[in-house]
Formats: C-alpha cells, sequence, structure tokens
C-alpha cells in the first residue's frame, strides 16, 4: 500500500458556473489532469489524503457529484474540511451522501492498517506569512458583501481549531497500535514557509507527527520551495497548482 496526498481539488460537477478557469491558465481542465495523473500513479490498495477545499457546492446533495467522481478513482480516500467546503455542513449530513471508499477526518482520527492519520482545518495565523513565496491575487469569486474577519476574531477561530487539533491527536495516543506510521492533516499551513516555530508545529511535534499535509496556498512564485522538515515533522504542501495537479506519495 502506498499513501499519497493531494489538496485543493475545487470540484465543482454538480453545480454551474464554478469553473476554476478564472484564477488562471494553470486550472484550464485541471479536474482531467488530476485524474490523468491520479490513474497513473494510483491502485486501489491505496490510501489518498484529501486535505480540503474538495468541492465548492454549497449543499451535500449538490457535492454528490464531485465526490463520486472522487469515489470512481483508485483508492481509500480520506477527507478533510477546507474553507471553501461550504457543502460540509453537519457530519451526520456529509456522511449520508458519502461514497464507500471515502472516509473522514472530523475532531477524531482515521486508522488504516499502519497509518494512524489525525487533524483538523486550523485558519489563518498572525504568527505566519507567505508573501514572499506567495504570488497574491484578487479572488475572482470574493464576495464583497461579506465582511473581513477582524484579527481578534481569527484569533479566536485560531485557538478554536489548535483544541480540535489536539482532540484528534490525542486519539493517535489512545487508539494507535505499535509502529504505526503518523500523519496529520490540515487545510492551513500549520506553520510558516520558514520553518519558525508555531503553536500548531509544537502540536505536531508534541504527538510524534511524521508528516503533515495541507494546502490552502496558490499561485507560489517560480522556483519558490518553502517548508521542510523541522524537528522530526515533515511539512508538505499539496495544493493542486502546488504539485502540478499530481499527487505526491508520502509513505510506499
Amino acid at each position: 500500500m502506498t499513501v499519497w496526498a493531494i489538496a485543493d481539488l475545487h470540484l465543482s460537477f454538480g453545480i454551474s458556473d464554478k469553473s476554476m478557469d478564472v484564477f488562471g491558465p494553470q486550472w484550464t481542465d485541471h479536474a482531467a489532469r488530476v485524474k490523468k495523473k491520479w490513474l497513473e500513479l494510483i491502485t486501489v490498495d491505496d490510501l489518498v489524503l484529501i486535505a480540503g477545499d474538495i468541492s465548492w457546492a454549497m449543499t451535500p446533495e449538490q457535492a454528490k457529484a464531485d465526490l463520486q467522481w472522487i469515489h470512481e478513482l483508485p483508492g481509500t480516500k480520506v477527507l478533510l474540511r477546507g474553507n471553501h467546503d461550504y457543502w460540509w455542513t453537519s457530519i451526520s449530513k456529509v456522511q449520508k451522501v458519502l461514497p464507500p471508499s471515502m472516509h473522514l477526518v472530523q475532531n477524531d482520527a482515521f486508522f488504516w492498517n499502519d497509518i494512524a492519520i489525525g487533524g483538523t482545518r486550523l485558519w489563518d495565523s498572525l504568527e505566519y506569512s507567505f508573501g514572499q513565496f506567495v504570488d497574491y491575487r484578487e479572488n475572482a469569486r470574493a464576495n464583497t458583501a461579506i465582511k473581513e474577519t477582524s484579527e481578534s476574531e481569527q484569533e479566536k477561530i485560531f485557538q478554536r481549531e489548535l483544541i480540535r487539533l489536539e482532540t484528534s491527536l490525542k486519539m493517535l495516543d489512545t487508539k494507535a497500535t505499535s509502529g504505526q506510521r503518523r500523519i496529520a492533516m490540515t487545510h492551513y499551513p500549520p506553520i510558516g514557509a520558514d520553518l519558525l516555530p508555531s503553536r500548531a508545529a509544537a502540536l505536531l511535534e508534541k504527538y510524534k507527527m511524521e508528516i503533515c499535509v495541507f494546502g490552502h496556498l496558490h499561485n507560489l512564485k517560480p522556483n519558490s520551495t518553502p517548508f521542510g522538515i523541522r524537528n522530526g515533522v515533515h511539512y508538505i504542501l499539496t495544493a493542486c497548482d502546488a504539485i502540478d495537479f499530481t499527487p505526491v506519495k508520502l509513505i510506499q
């Protein structure tokens, strides 16, 4: 069994007018490109981690077409909610439309053979920024009527996500068996590109995570190679456009 990761699929088979082409030519036919690489690399025995921003749908019912598209690809899939997964409402509603090859991580952990997985979405943090590595562009779908989150509210959300992260990672200590490989999934990066200490990274180190995969960051500047290994944790950005729409091999 091989473990793979990818994030930010941003699928829209169940709704109209949500093509990713508005975000640049690199997104043209991106779903077809993901599928081609997926079929070339991944087998039915493999595990695939999808770290958020899965579908542009607004409801679980609208997301069914996107989930079915993923289901029909080889492998067992583990899904984590992203900031644009508006369709991911209550866990019970999502479970009702979830195909059998998929599993969710939300306030819990997932165990598969010799792999133990924990994580949470996280949120923006004032601890670090990515301006040196990311070519920030105006969001073509930004809703200007929505008020921006204040710094105090942002910090409140982030602290809540830290609690959820530790809740999930604690389960690895109570339920994981000896020798299991530990992987964390987050949607937002848990650490800065320069790998300086952060609160989320401290939790990943505390619970002896081997790998942390995440997405959310787009439009990396040419030849930039952020993230890496800090204190035994390998931080891997798996946003689709950052990895040329090709799943990343984590463990074989």
